[in-house]
């Protein structure tokens, strides 16, 4: 049976990939929206649109998929007890609180978890 911060790495490995599949398919939509630069005639307002558009896609769409990239690098890293990847997770955990609902649920969880005495425990460093 895995541990309590074993969980808490795979949780966060999961949320990291779900979260990166959201930012592909909104990368996807800043895409459909360069596509419809070509269409627009210049000086028009559909093309400033499509500009705004396509620029605010694409910068959501890297932040979501950098952001679901440090969960599976953490998860990862918590699984296997790094010291630094406690506190990191904390971290992030704080920020998935505000992820309603399910941000929450995990952020809420890995923050009980990690300051638990027996996730503590889990990543003291050996003498």
């Amino acid at each position: 049976m895995a541990s309590p911060v074993d969980l808490v790495g795979i949780l966060f490995i999961i949320w990291g990939g779900l979260t990166m599949v959201i930012g592909v398919s909104t990368l996807a939509l800043g895409a459909g929206a360069l596509a419809l630069l070509g269409t627009a005639s210049r000086g028009s307002g559909r093309r400033v649109a499509a500009t705004i558009t396509a620029a605010a896609f694409i910068t959501i769409a890297v932040i979501t998929i950098l952001w679901g990239l440090a969960h599976v690098i953490l998860g990862i890293s918590l699984r296997r007890q790094r010291h630094w990847s406690r506190v990191v997770a904390l971290v992030l955990a704080a920020v998935d609180t505000l992820l309603l609902p399910y941000g929450t649920a995990l952020g809420v969880y890995a923050i009980w978890v990690l300051l638990s005495e027996k996730g503590k425990a889990a990543f003291q460093i050996a003498d």
